[in-house]
């Protein structure tokens, strides 16, 4: 591994961060979480399969540290009891960089089958793909090519993936006024946890 290839890799990646498609349903998307999880009192449902679905899973633990509850829902385990967890108040977060994935398709299915109104919000590279024509709020990657060498593996568009989740925390924190005092109610212990109380004691 030589330093130009290592800074190759850094530049596709902030390229791709930087090529994210700014929209306006970025609003939209926040303001669908507000109300169905802080005024409906519903929580957020994540998913996504491999790398997408670990991604999804973070997500999920990061709105949940910053004020607003949700939940992974692994595809597969939905299928085998899981959907249980789904209520009329909730939303749903789909992340999917292909828009293609089978069990996220059926998840959407299954879910109208038991919440018929529910909203979904879907990340994805592509829109016209089947599961993004499936959401009400979809939000594209870009569609960034992957720097691994056989362009296949998950690199490139996790990267993206994990900016736009990130977009949308830092945006419904800001909705609901999360504040350092929140913030260290959630964070018992650690670093952080002691760091938000010194400075809820500024506030």
């Amino acid at each position: 591994m030589v330093i130009e290839d290592i800074s190759s890799i850094l530049r596709q990646e902030a390229e791709a961060v930087l090529n994210i498609p700014v929209v306006a349903e970025y609003n939209e998307a926040v303001t669908l979480i507000v109300e169905y999880v802080h005024n409906r009192n519903g929580k957020l449902i994540t998913s996504g399969m491999g790398k997408a679905g670990q991604i999804a899973s973070n997500l999920a633990t990061t709105f949940s540290s910053t004020g607003t509850p949700a939940f992974f829902l692994h595809p597969s385990e939905a299928q085998h009891g899981d959907l249980g967890i789904v209520r009329d108040n909730d939303i749903m977060l789909l992340i999917s960089n292909s828009g293609k994935t089978r069990e996220l398709i059926e998840l959407t299915r299954l879910t109208l089958g038991l919440a018929p109104y529910m909203k979904f919000i879907v990340i994805t590279s592509d829109p016209d793909s089947p599961l993004g024509k499936e959401a009400t709020i979809c939000l594209p990657t870009g569609a960034p090519k992957e720097v691994c060498p056989l362009g296949l593996t998950p690199t490139t568009s996790t990267t993206v993936m994990t900016v736009i989740g990130d977009i949308l925390v830092v945006n419904t924190m800001k909705r609901i006024n999360f504040s350092n005092k929140d913030y260290a109610k959630r964070h018992h212990g650690g670093y952080l946890g002691s760091k938000s109380r010194e400075q809820s004691l500024k506030e």
